[in-house]
């Protein structure tokens, strides 16, 4: 059980008192409320990028389950590269989110907290990777495709109709396929080698390929104080639904979890760093559809509510 009050002490007595949240509404009420006795949370803001197909409309609820039980929290969801348009290549999408990215960060000298879903998880480490100096406190990542994807899926076909997995290779790995943002991230098991030397954008993010700014990219995503992982069995579109968690598939399409993927045992960009220093967190729920983890209460209060304070 918890509530929200605290104590205010008085005169030699603990006394209970209301929770405010200043949020941005400044230093004149904070001042005003501490006069008048009144205990005051500060939330961070949060940052909210959205997955594939999608906008801000499709996370009202999770906005106002952040305000609800943190309320005062300023939440923004970017505005950008809604529905149809979250097909442009990633690498593309990145630098127009850095712009809304930095113009909020400016403003929160104490930081923020980045909220990212689906195919937003990517840009949104792409984002605390190519950053330097960045605030961002927590970053989670819900449902989001983080060692790739590779399934046949009904939002594949919504790309790629009427193809199976087993041949999207045939087309996401060349220069037109790297023009459509789920080939940046589709991991074909099988096809490794060409993987590797033909997606552009996520095996130089997790540092499966090297390049020459491999350092200060995972200088810059250990800047981070906590990685909360969201994800479950029931998913039904990341597949496997362990790439949420770092976890993923071998050329046996056996799942290899993410303490035994290359990529974390050689700590290419810092999750292994991360781990040691106890700074993540993984949220296994069952029974939750991907389009439904923004709308799920249940998920928000134990896998979210308590890092976005």
């Amino acid at each position: 059980f918890e509530h929200n009050m605290s104590s205010l002490y008085l005169d030699g007595y603990d006394l209970p008192c209301p929770r405010v949240a200043v949020g941005s509404h400044g230093p004149l009420l904070l001042l005003l409320l501490l006069v008048e006795g009144v205990c005051v949370d500060s939330y961070k803001p949060v940052i909210i990028v959205h997955g594939i197909f999608d906008g801000p409309q499709q996370f009202q609820n999770l906005s106002r389950f952040i305000k609800k039980v943190h309320p005062g929290t300023e939440v923004t969801v970017i505005d950008l590269y809604d529905d149809l348009l979250s097909l442009q290549p990633l690498w593309k999408q990145v630098p127009d989110f850095r712009q809304s990215f930095n113009s909020i960060m400016k403003n929160a000298p104490d930081g923020v907290h980045l909220l990212c879903f689906s195919q937003g998880g990517l840009i949104c480490r792409a984002l605390l990777s190519t950053t330097s100096n960045h605030n961002v406190h927590t970053f989670i990542s819900l449902s989001s495709p983080l060692a790739g994807q590779y399934g046949d899926t009904d939002y594949l076909q919504k790309v790629f109709h009427k193809t199976l997995k087993k041949n999207v290779h045939f087309i996401c790995y060349n220069k037109f396929g790297q023009k459509v943002s789920i080939c940046d991230y589709w991991n074909d098991p099988h096809q490794r080698r060409s993987y590797l030397r033909n997606n552009i954008f996520l095996p130089l993010l997790n540092g499966e390929r090297p390049h020459r700014d491999m350092k200060a990219w995972r200088e810059n995503f250990l800047q981070i104080k906590k990685l909360v992982l969201v994800g479950g069995p029931d998913d039904g579109v990341i597949t496997p639904w362990q790439s949420s968690h770092f976890g993923f598939y071998n050329s046996s399409e056996n799942v290899v979890e993410m303490q035994n993927q290359e990529f974390y045992l050689n700590d290419a960009f810092g999750l292994k760093t991360l781990d040691q220093r106890g700074d993540v967190v993984a949220c296994v729920h069952s029974g939750v559809k991907h389009t439904t983890w923004h709308s799920n209460f249940t998920v928000f209060r134990n896998c979210m509510e308590k890092w976005l304070t």
